[in-house]
């Protein structure tokens, strides 16, 4: 019998720009208080669950499931006013993220964004090929109208990111910087409003058909569905219409559909949540501007700290070895030092804050 041929030497080499990215990642390390990756301390409503389980049984798993989830995006439409030809749904907003970078980026174009941000917009850039072009924000994490349009114009992006409330500053955006930048008739906007319901301020009211705007959403935060990974933009009909000729076919499977669209009837249930974290986040908040450390006002899960003098990464590492973890931002672009905490349950706030208390003590 004939021996097996040997396995080539080497596998074939991946893109050779593809050397310098790591994926992003989160530390999982086990912990007692986990408040690193600003998910809901609070699991889904019982009604929505069993509600779930009654459309798994029922599912037509031989079937493909709707390649446009048409009931879900009706659903969403009627949540914010507009209709289904303006809501894209996929697997998370990532996804939503990646698609706009497959349509609008790509090799020869070019994104802008605004460090520090969340950093799957540069991430998904670079592995679509796109140029990143990344301006700074000024004192206190500001971005001034002027300092944007001025970017943009000298730039000349494809697509533009903001993420507001911003993750990891927590920080609203400024609704004219915004305007200036969609003003400047450069590129298609997006806002990425993963936190939104935590915070005063959408970009919502301002997404017209004939406005080069697109705002991105998540089921993962207030709607408590973290595991599932859902996530929609709202947009002009012309941007859903390219959204669906760069996805992949069937992307979005049945149950997630089922899902999405029988979350939006438990708004209530979500809105109450959302009252019970920001009133805890206030309260965090007041705590931390007693201790030796720089915070900054936050409009969503999640508040960034700087102890003033200690390191971040000796903080993050005795915060972990009295079973706390947070997010250490340190290594983020114009974050030295900074440390992001989720607002959990009250208790587990009122742990982070005696630990930190006693690790700066």
């Amino acid at each position: 019998m004939n021996k097996l041929a040997s396995p080539p030497s080497a596998l074939p080499a991946p893109r050779a720009d593809l050397g310098l990215r790591e994926g992003y990642h989160s530390p999982q390390v086990a912990v007692e208080v986990r408040l690193n990756t600003n998910e809901s301390p609070y699991p889904p409503p019982a009604g929505w669950v069993e509600a779930l389980g009654d459309e798994v049984r029922r599912a037509s798993y031989n079937r493909y499931p709707d390649r446009s989830a048409h009931a879900l995006r009706e659903a969403l439409g009627k949540l914010h006013g507009v209709g289904p030809e303006q809501v894209f749904a996929a697997n998370g907003s990532n996804e939503v993220l990646q698609c706009l970078l497959l349509a609008y980026g790509g090799p020869g174009r070019r994104s802008a964004m605004w460090e520090p941000t969340y950093a799957l917009h540069s991430h998904i850039s670079h592995l679509t090929g796109t140029e990143v072009a990344a301006g700074k924000r000024g004192p206190g994490f500001s971005l001034a109208p002027g300092d944007a349009l001025g970017f943009v114009e000298r730039h000349r992006p494809s697509i533009s990111f903001f993420c507001s409330p911003n993750n990891p500053t927590g920080l609203v955006e400024d609704p004219e910087t915004v305007s200036a930048v969609l003003g400047s008739g450069q590129c298609l906007t997006v806002v990425d409003e993963a936190y939104a319901q935590f915070s005063s301020w959408s970009a919502l009211d301002m997404v017209r058909d004939d406005v080069p705007l697109v705002v991105v959403r998540t089921f993962s935060k207030t709607w408590a569905m973290a595991a599932l990974r859902l996530g929609y933009l709202v947009g002009p009909p012309e941007v859903v219409k390219v959204m669906e000729r760069v996805v992949l076919p069937y992307h979005l499977d049945a149950v997630k559909q089922a899902a999405g669209r029988l979350a939006l009837g438990f708004a209530d249930e979500m809105e109450a949540r959302v009252a019970a974290i920001v009133s805890e986040r206030q309260r965090v908040v007041l705590e931390l501007s007693r201790m030796p450390v720089e915070v900054w006002p936050s409009q969503a899960n999640f508040v960034l700290f700087r102890p003033r003098a200690s390191d971040g990464g000796e903080v993050w590492h005795a915060l972990v070895d009295r079973s706390v973890l947070v997010r250490d931002t340190s290594s983020w672009p114009g974050l030295e030092g900074c440390l992001r905490v989720t607002i959990g349950l009250p208790e587990e706030n009122t742990r982070f804050l005696a630990a930190l208390s006693e690790v700066l003590a």
